[in-house]
């Protein structure tokens, strides 16, 4: 499992086409404490699907910093609706607090499986390393 955090680095964004070329699932964060990072997921997710030429890929969409609930400007419903125009697992998660995050990667892990066939009795990925996984 490869994570690449891209979150707010410009000096990424020429990079970025060919981490999401080979990444193989996404888990897509925002900040509930910031309108304008949920509202720039809905362009990360459609580069990732334009640049792997899919219709659906693996991803997980998390609401991060759910600690910082008196600071909340997205909620829970909004990221909800999201991950379902996305039909994608959504978390509410707390870096600092440790909440959701493993969830999260483990929501993830199975998206992958699901799309790729590698869960039980699926086939298997005879050991050969892959992709990654990214976080945006």
């Amino acid at each position: 499992l490869d994570i690449l955090d891209t979150a707010g680095q410009e000096e990424y964004s020429a990079m970025r086409d060919q981490y999401m070329r080979t990444g193989e699932g996404f888990l897509c964060v925002f900040a509930i404490t910031s309108r304008s990072s949920f509202e720039e997921i809905d362009g990360f997710r459609e580069q990732i699907l334009r640049v792997k030429d899919e219709d659906k890929v693996p991803m997980v969409l998390c609401g991060n910093k759910c600690d910082l609930n008196d600071d909340r400007q997205v909620t829970t419903a909004e990221g909800g609706d999201k991950a379902k125009t996305f039909s994608c697992p959504f978390h509410e998660t707390s870096a600092k607090a440790r909440i959701n995050v493993e969830e999260s990667f483990y929501d993830l892990v199975r998206e992958i499986r699901k799309a790729t066939g590698g869960g039980p009795g699926g086939k298997k990925g005879g050991g050969k390393k892959r992709g990654g996984c990214n976080l945006l």
